[in-house]
């Protein structure tokens, strides 16, 4: 890495509480005035073009995620997460292959709606729910299992592996130590990998051909990290988006086949995760701004999804909006989602089992917006219905 003397444009009004909890005046201002802005408080370039972000999440040559501070690595190791280039493709190609749309269909589509109606059902008599905590979370544990083919393992029991991943991510994130715990979760994923992969079927196990088993116990945990934040994130963001907004629902039940389209204007309107990160590998210049080899940029999906001159209108959640799915929520190029098609499914049959099974529902006190300033969901999402 090479220092850094050169005057920056200081973004100085940006702070981490508008970026955590409303950041899109802010964002448009930026992508407007300065589309990659060097922000103090994120201690790098923040991307906020639409355009722009499509370059950089593309432009694995010049932007990568191959850094020493990746902070996932440090915890999980290497990963298709934090390579690029032939490394990159050897590590993602066995789960790429697993999680096409067609495989995802077949091998998922019963199976995921059961398990939402399973837990729909079972929540009906009480005529109450926390979306976040007792439908979208649970439900993601259970796909992510499925997805995985973890053998005899409780739901309760991946949830406990991602909580003490997650937490490490985070404190390494911080600048702090790794702890006592996240090891030993990875251990246990560890173990749970290896008894899968003697089953001799399933994802891990066909990934075993190419993958050294350290390596495939990396992308798990980045598969299971990934399936669970984002798909609750995904999930709760659509409820609130259906039932805060006036006539939404009332078009979802004349008419269930808008909820496909639903999906995707609550993926780009709050991206579950509102930004990815790449270092630069080169001094770069983009969007009128001088990037020096080894800086931090930040790709704002949260901005690219609301910029104007894709999106006409964009911060209105508009259920029939023709180009939706045109949102960059599960970024672009060689990083792109590798479970896109699975937590589409999961978001979409969580709503359709609600709306079928959960007559009259509505959101009701302390009800939140999303936020965050890296994944972002309503935090709480109490609703009621007629039961």
């Amino acid at each position: 890495m090479t220092a850094n003397p050169a005057p920056r444009e200081p973004s100085a009004s940006v702070t981490l509480a508008e970026l955590d909890a409303d950041p899109y005046p802010v964002l448009a201002d930026l992508r407007e005035a300065t589309p990659v802005a060097w922000t103090p408080a994120l201690d790098g370039w923040l991307v906020a073009r639409r355009d722009l972000c499509i370059e950089v999440m593309r432009d694995a040559a010049r932007f990568t995620v191959d850094d020493p501070r990746f902070s996932t690595a440090q915890v999980v190791g290497p990963s298709m997460l934090s390579l690029d280039g032939e490394e990159h493709r050897r590590h993602r190609d066995p789960f790429a292959a697993a999680f096409r749309r067609p495989q995802v269909m077949e091998r998922f589509g019963d199976r995921v709606r059961g398990e939402a109606m399973e837990l729909v059902d079972a929540l009906r008599p009480h005529g109450r729910a926390e979306v976040r905590r007792d439908l979208a979370g649970p439900l993601a544990v259970r796909v992510v299992a499925a997805a995985l083919d973890l053998l005899d393992v409780e739901p309760g029991v991946v949830l406990g592996w991602y909580d003490e991943i997650v937490g490490a991510v985070d404190r390494v994130s911080a600048g702090g130590e790794i702890g006592e715990r996240a090891p030993a979760a990875v251990a246990a994923l560890d173990r749970h990998v290896g008894a899968t992969i003697d089953t001799g079927a399933g994802v891990l196990t066909d990934a075993a051909t190419t993958l050294t088993h350290a390596e495939i116990v990396s992308n798990a945990a980045v598969m299971m990290f990934g399936g669970i934040e984002t798909s609750e994130g995904m999930t709760t963001s659509l409820f609130w988006h259906v039932l805060s907004t006036p006539g939404a629902l009332d078009a979802i039940g004349q008419d269930r086949a808008v909820i496909a389209n639903a999906v995707e204007e609550s993926l780009r309107l709050e991206p579950a995760a509102g930004r990815v990160d790449r270092y630069a590998t080169e001094d770069v210049d983009i969007g009128g701004a001088r990037i020096r080899r080894g800086d931090l940029v930040i790709v704002s999906l949260t901005a690219a999804n609301r910029d104007p001159a894709t999106f006409p209108n964009p911060d209105r959640f508009d259920i029939e909006r023709p180009n939706a799915r045109s949102h960059l929520a599960f970024a672009q190029g060689p990083h792109a989602c590798v479970g896109l098609h699975l937590a589409r499914l999961e978001t979409q049959v969580a709503l359709e089992a609600a709306v079928d099974r959960w007559p009259g529902l509505r959101l009701t006190a302390g009800a939140t917006p999303p936020s965050g300033l890296v994944f972002r969901k309503p935090r709480t999402l109490p609703v009621v219905w007629d039961a």
